[in-house]
């Protein structure tokens, strides 16, 4: 019971959500309706007019000169009312479908905000898949709402009540044989929505786990290559599109199963109308005209019986995706920028820990680690794999908390900073470099889109690359491929590195950015990293070479800081540093 009602609440603000957005349009809305409500009240007309020419025209026995000059009306006004439903549908139906791409634009557009200010615990617990399809079917189905399943469900049940009303009008008694079908049609109607509800969630999920694979395998495209692993991962996409397939198949067994029973219960209004009508008719209680008025009104009701099934089919997909979408986007990050920032200014890079210690799931990364970094100061950090090195600078960003303790720059604690003034101060390069489908130019500049191509071209001289950029027959016109394919593990870290450098934060951190790169452009990079102004710099390195020169070097060992101190001090302690620096330059100092 509590699970209905749990899923009952987030229904309701799924749907409130996306109300949100739709109001936006609800004029234009309101006009469709509007002109859908006249095209359907119209539909009136016709069938009087035929009703009318089988009594008065046909069966009417004044001369055949009267008649003539009769019909010719009755159908100029036949065709005129076609014709102006005609104009009026082409107009709401062009309304509903701009409504929908204007909708489905700021729904895009909110929700892709919305997933830029998610923290990494967010993007660690969710696949890029599963949130692309959000982006697309989902987006999909609301759109298909919007654009067709609002005006139909309207037009339905607009046109089943005036042909009913219009039944009625002109002989009651069949309008009550008609009312036979209506309890068996809207508990069908309530039996089909209940059945398919949970189906297709369940075939938003494999959509969701399709999608996501897909994506994940042709990111992997070189690694499934390199071991020839085509035949499994071929295997293993086959069970994921089967899973899809037969979800698919599932909720078809419930509108299959429905729909026919919709399609008899609209061909038996026909049967009671030829019962019923034609009795009347051979008894003198009802004309053939007015039978033939009935029969015409007959496909307002059949059509919306017809419809039923399907517009609950399009109904529950739309409800599903809203659903889905809203789940993604209720999902409130840990990170945040706080209500009342202490201070809004540029950082200027003075960094300190205080006891700081961070865990995951209970697992200690940090360990009451401390230290201070001054402005302008290069520090080095040092230590095995796993050890706890990325993970401070992923604080010092604020990618994440601290279980205990504080993380300060210039003095005020980073949790009362603005993310965007705290970040962008900072400029990182990882190892893992993650580089744009775009120019090189356009990679390096992503820090600053508005910069001059003399600070794009600085900043590739001060990370070493500009001479293999000009040398690339485009330069820095050259577009990579997705990730940077087409480019080496250093040409990359130089980019990146470049990329960072041309921020000009005041904070510049270096995760092993330069492991991929040979010792003389590494020796290069550390000469123009001094040149720097006032930035301070945090080099995480497994190379004592990277290290060696930096104000101070901290040691990392399980999460805690072992040794501080220059490469002249760290040497003279005997441990680590210099197991290290023995293992990379023997026993010379």
């Amino acid at each position: 019971m509590k699970i209905e009602k749990k899923d009952r609440e987030q229904w309701q603000k799924s749907m409130r959500w996306f109300y949100g957005y739709l109001a936006k349009y609800r004029w234009k809305i309101g006009v469709g309706l509007i002109l859908v409500t006249i095209t359907s009240v119209l539909a009136i007309i016709n069938p009087r007019i035929t009703g009318y020419i089988v009594d008065k025209i046909i069966g009417d026995g004044q001369n055949i000169s009267s008649r003539f000059n009769l019909l010719p009306k009755a159908l100029t006004l036949m065709v005129l009312v076609t014709f102006t439903q005609s104009v009026l549908r082409l107009i709401f139906l062009w309304m509903f479908e701009t409504c929908s791409q204007d909708t489905l634009y700021d729904m895009r557009d909110g929700v892709y905000r919305n997933l830029l200010q998610k923290d990494f615990a967010f993007y660690n617990r969710n696949r890029t898949g599963d949130l692309m399809s959000r982006q697309t079917g989902d987006m999909m189905a609301i759109r298909h709402f919007v654009a067709f399943v609002i005006y139909m469900i309207y037009e339905n049940v607009l046109l089943f009540i005036i042909a009913l009303v219009m039944i009625f009008s002109v002989d009651y008694r069949i309008g009550l044989a008609m009312l036979l079908v209506l309890p068996i049609t809207a508990f069908m109607t309530y039996s089909q929505s209940q059945a398919l509800k949970p189906r297709f969630m369940h075939i938003r999920d494999k959509f969701s786990s399709l999608n996501a694979f897909a994506q994940e395998n042709i990111s992997a495209n070189r690694v499934v290559r390199a071991f020839a692993k085509e035949d499994y991962e071929i295997e293993r996409f086959d069970k994921e599109n089967a899973a899809y397939r037969d979800s698919e198949l599932d909720a078809a067994k419930v509108w299959t199963k429905y729909i026919p029973i919709f399609e008899v219960l609209s061909c038996l209004l026909t049967v009671v109308l030829m019962i019923v009508g034609g009795v009347m008719c051979v008894l003198g209680y009802m004309t053939l005209g007015n039978m033939v008025m009935i029969n015409s009104y007959l496909w307002m009701l059949n059509n919306p019986l017809r419809m039923f099934g399907w517009l609950i089919n399009d109904y529950q997909r739309f409800t599903t995706s809203v659903v889905k979408i809203y789940a993604t986007i209720a999902d409130k990050p840990d990170i945040m920028t706080p209500k009342y920032p202490k201070t809004d200014k540029r950082i200027k890079g003075e960094v300190e820990f205080r006891d700081v210690s961070y865990n995951v799931e209970g697992e200690p990364i940090l360990d009451h680690v401390s230290f201070h970094v001054k402005q302008g100061q290069t520090i080095g950090i040092l230590g095995a794999t796993g050890s706890g090195k990325t993970t401070i600078m992923n604080l010092i960003c604020r990618f994440f908390d601290t279980t205990n303790g504080s993380v300060l720059v210039d003095g005020v604690d980073v949790r009362d900073l603005p993310l965007h003034t705290l970040r962008d101060g900072i400029g990182l390069a990882m190892q893992d470099v993650f580089l744009f489908s775009d120019t090189i130019e356009g990679n390096i500049a992503y820090g600053d889109p508005k910069c001059t191509f003399a600070q794009v071209k600085w900043a590739a001289q001060m990370a070493d690359a500009d001479e293999f950029i000009t040398e690339m027959e485009n330069g820095y016109d050259t577009v990579v491929g997705e990730r940077g394919i087409g480019l080496s593990g250093g040409q990359k870290q130089r980019i990146s590195l470049a990329r960072a450098i041309l921020k000009h934060p005041a904070i510049i951190i270096l995760d092993d950015t330069t492991s991929a790169v040979d010792m003389e452009t590494e020796a290069q990079i550390q000469h123009a990293l001094k040149n720097l102004n006032k930035e301070t710099v945090f080099i995480i390195a497994q190379r004592i070479s990277s290290l060696k020169d930096a104000d101070k070097i901290l040691v990392i060992e399980n999460g805690r800081i072992t040794e501080q101190g220059t490469h002249e001090e760290l040497l003279k302690k005997n441990g680590y540093y210099t197991r290290v620096f023995e293992h990379q330059y023997g026993n010379a100092c």
